[in-house]
């Protein structure tokens, strides 16, 4: 157990470590975040109730796509260059690899959420602290599965890269557009909403929305996080099994 957190340590570090030393990356990473927020959630006042209670969450699930989905593009560059192959002969845990990777996916993503809650305040967002903990910490379980799920990719996807770049832009709108990120589902057709119900991030977009109101017994709660958990344990399983056997 010493041996796998001091190689997960190692390996958080190594990722962590250029995103530190260049931070402007990072906001730059919340442009399209902040423009839907004071813009597109501007239009939404009124429109949904409590839209800021409403909106705020659905942009917090959106970065959670975004961030964690393109993450593999990393390894993708690493295995294309052949860095990846070199740290395979490495001592290094296998998993402690994965592990590390998406610890940084996560911090990040818990960076860019506080900075959003924070400044979704002014504008009429209400914060209720148990909710939002909570709300934050199923992205982050969510993350860690998507993140782990876009290593995986990327290790399938050597040595062009061309798989996964079709298969992030072809799942991450419809993703989005099917959980009701920027519009209520109820709003669409019977069979848009069918194949609302069995989109994971559906279930996790009204978890957040349930938390981030202070309503932590709402049935749609245990449905996101047994979503976001089923997703982090495959993405953990998938992605351990891909760097254990190799590129």
């Amino acid at each position: 157990m010493k041996t796998f957190l001091r190689d997960t340590a190692i390996v958080f570090g190594r990722e962590v470590t250029p995103a530190l030393r260049q931070p402007a990356g990072l906001l730059l990473e919340m442009g399209q975040p902040l423009l839907f927020l004071f813009l597109y959630g501007a239009l939404l006042d009124g429109a949904v109730g409590s839209s800021w209670q409403w909106f705020v969450p659905g942009i917090l699930v959106m970065m959670c796509l975004t961030g964690p989905m393109a993450s593999g593009y990393t390894m993708l560059v690493e295995l294309i260059g052949g860095s990846l192959e070199r740290l395979l002969v490495t001592p290094l845990n296998r998993t402690a690899m994965l592990v590390g990777r998406t610890m940084k996916v996560t911090v990040v993503l818990l960076c860019q959420a506080l900075l959003i809650v924070v400044l979704a305040l002014p504008l009429g967002f209400r914060l209720h602290p148990t909710g939002a903990l909570a709300g934050i910490a199923m992205l982050l379980l969510f993350a860690t599965g998507l993140g782990s799920l876009s290593y995986t990719l990327a290790i399938r996807s050597a040595p062009d890269g061309t798989l996964f770049y079709l298969v992030t832009q072809a799942l991450l709108f419809p993703l989005m557009l099917l959980s009701g990120v920027f519009l209520p589902m109820s709003g669409g057709p019977s069979w848009l909403r069918a194949v609302g119900e069995v989109n994971p991030v559906t279930h996790v977009v009204d978890a957040q929305r349930a938390l981030f109101s202070g309503d932590l017994t709402h049935p749609s709660v245990l449905y996101g996080t047994a979503a976001a958990a089923l997703v982090a344990v495959l993405g953990l399983v998938a992605g351990n099994r891909a760097l254990r056997k190799g590129v």
